[in-house]
């Protein structure tokens, strides 16, 4: 019997954390969240639904953050918006 009841264990704690990890959320380090909220970037208007996942057109110019080659950011609907550069699409909705 004990021989069924650790695989079993060792399987529901592996599925356990395959689901933690699909729900993490993405940890932006503190300089980039401080960046973005002393800009004074003039808002863009966006017209469609602005959520994270959501990719922005090339009409839509997005910043660069010094030394974070990984996040970008623009101001879009006078919403603080930290952008993937390489997918364009939305990281987190500053608030």
């Amino acid at each position: 019997m004990k021989k069924v009841i650790i695989p079993a264990v060792a399987l529901f704690l592996s599925l356990g954390g395959v689901a933690a990890a699909q729900t993490a959320t993405v940890v932006v380090p503190g300089e980039v969240r401080t960046y973005i909220l002393e800009q004074t970037t003039p808002s863009v208007t966006f017209e469609g639904d602005l959520a994270v996942g959501t990719a922005l057109p090339d009409t839509v110019e997005i910043h660069t953050i010094p030394d974070q080659p990984d996040y970008s950011y623009v101001i879009v609907n006078n919403k603080r918006v930290l952008i993937n550069p390489k997918t364009r699409a939305v990281i987190e909705i500053i608030e």
